[in-house]
């Protein structure tokens, strides 16, 4: 379950970066960067505006073809920053049991 919730977290942490970099991204260029299917970056972006985290904007493309456009919220920018440190946590102590796992194999 906590290795579920964390893919979880990386996946919505790395779309919250994708976003506030690129707010005119599309779809499939997120689906593309985070290494999903189309449907499931869908499925994310509609969980972060479902969230209140993600705002989608509609806006017309130079072509005269709908396209949109991604803010995080100030409830996104927060819990991006909460993801950021729940994530360093929690890379910091597999680090830390991978180093001993590490320093006892080279021991042997």
């Amino acid at each position: 379950m906590i290795k579920d919730a964390s893919r979880y977290d990386e996946t919505h942490l790395r779309l919250m970066r994708l976003v506030q970099a690129k707010p005119a991204i599309v779809q499939r260029d997120v689906a593309k960067a985070l290494g999903m299917s189309l449907g499931r970056a869908n499925f994310c972006i509609k969980a972060l505006v479902t969230q209140g985290l993600l705002k989608i904007e509609n806006v017309r493309s130079s072509d005269n073809k709908r396209s949109y456009a991604y803010w995080l919220t100030p409830a996104g920018k927060a819990e991006k920053a909460a993801l950021t440190g729940r994530l360093l946590r929690q890379k910091k102590e597999e680090y830390e049991l991978l180093k001993a796992e590490f320093d006892l194999l080279q021991q042997e």
